[in-house]
């Protein structure tokens, strides 16, 4: 079974009703062998992310960058990272309250680094999440589990 790692810096009620979203997508009936693990970016080992074969990534833009909790999760894989995540497959969701163009250019430039592969851009939501807004992290979150699907 593939491993998809949802890690997620959720402080605030719309981030986590993002996450909610993506989850769902990610645990659609149609999408079977993968096995989805949740970690809060701030808790998730560096270990739990070299197992995983793909992530799904969720952040606010703050200050015009990713939280300080995905970036410090960030900085622990950079450092023990040798090679393992080349080519493995991500996505990321990211909101703010007027802007989120910085945060996800400093998630796409880490992820870059650590050799990761976007299946998709990111979807950005600013201001009061709309139907389109959870639809699309459904979406995103069924894409990323998606690209993990093997046969049992």
């Amino acid at each position: 079974m593939t491993v998809l790692l949802v890690v997620h810096h959720s402080p605030s009620p719309t981030l986590a009703e993002l996450l909610e979203a993506a989850l769902t997508g990610a645990r659609d009936p149609d999408i079977t062998g993968v096995d989805i693990r949740v970690r809060p970016a701030l808790t998730c080992s560096p270990a739990e992310t070299l197992e995983a074969d793909g992530y799904l990534l969720g952040t606010p833009a703050n200050i015009g960058y990713m939280s300080g909790a995905l970036k410090h999760w960030f900085d622990q894989v950079l450092y023990v990272d040798s090679g393992t995540n080349q080519h493995k497959p991500y996505g990321l969701y990211v909101h703010g309250g007027s802007d989120t163009a910085g945060a996800v250019r400093a998630v796409e430039g880490a992820a870059n680094v650590m050799g990761l592969r976007r299946v998709r851009p990111a979807v950005e939501v600013v201001g009061t999440i709309t139907k389109p807004a959870r639809e699309a992290c459904t979406d995103l979150g069924a894409l990323v589990a998606a690209e993990l699907m093997t046969e049992e």
